[in-house]
């Protein structure tokens, strides 16, 4: 048994790097995986906000392109805009965890070879062998869409709630509403807003609430979630 273990022990150690040539070819190749999974995940983010985008831009030319069209269509729009945005913040910690590994190696490899002396006190080779073994989110689901939300995302609701409130306050944009650049009165700008059998104070309050959420998730400070309370990464 004994030696049934020293062979396996004397085969693993010969498929290991031992030369520097070999572990610089290692180190080469590990850096390159680690960019291609974390372009992968940064491509599935930019195909996500560009879908956001086309559902903006779309929505949009139905909405104000005739007066027949429907004050809904927007609200469906913000709708889609948000179940995007939930998608990228969870694909953005997928992201976060591989961006996390190839900083980590350009800061305390790569950075040493052209300025000997930075980084050479931080352990690296073990902050990367701990992600390899059990890898973990770096950041909790709320923070990737606070962050997401605040970079690009806000921007496409605020434009949703402009073209939202130009609808519903312009007669001309209104099927049947005549002409005029503004609502008469705020009871007018009120029954546009109505929704099927929903009153239009009650989709105006509606509106209101979902908006100032979305101020709240785009403010609010971060979690700062330890290891522990973070799930891990499923590879």
């Amino acid at each position: 048994m004994s030696e049934l273990v020293k062979t396996d022990a004397t085969q693993l150690g010969a498929l290991l790097p031992m030369t520097s040539a070999e572990i610089v070819s290692t180190m080469a190749h590990y850096h390159r995986a680690e960019m291609a999974r974390m372009a992968g995940w940064r491509d599935r983010i930019d195909r996500t906000s560009n879908w956001a985008i086309t559902v903006v831009a779309a929505m949009l030319s139905v909405s104000l392109s005739t007066p027949n069209a429907h004050p809904g269509v927007l609200l469906f729009a913000m709708l889609l805009v948000f179940l995007l945005l939930w998608i990228e913040a969870r694909r953005y910690r997928f992201f976060d965890v591989y961006r996390s590994r190839v900083r980590t190696f350009e800061q305390y490899y790569f950075a040493p070879i052209f300025a000997p002396g930075a980084g050479e006190s931080t352990n690296w080779r073990q902050m990367l062998a701990d992600s390899l073994r059990n890898p973990l989110f770096r950041i909790s689901h709320a923070d990737a869409f606070s962050r997401r939300l605040r970079r690009n995302y806000i921007w496409m609701f605020l434009i949703l709630l402009f073209a939202w409130v130009l609808k519903i306050s312009t007669p001309s944009l209104q099927a049947g509403g005549g002409e005029g650049s503004l609502a008469s009165s705020l009871l007018q700008v009120v029954a546009n807003a109505s929704l099927g059998p929903m009153p239009g104070w009650l989709v105006i309050v509606c509106v209101a609430g979902f908006y100032l959420c979305m101020i709240y998730a785009a403010l609010r400070p971060s979690d700062n979630a330890v290891e522990g309370d973070l799930s891990k990464v499923h590879v």
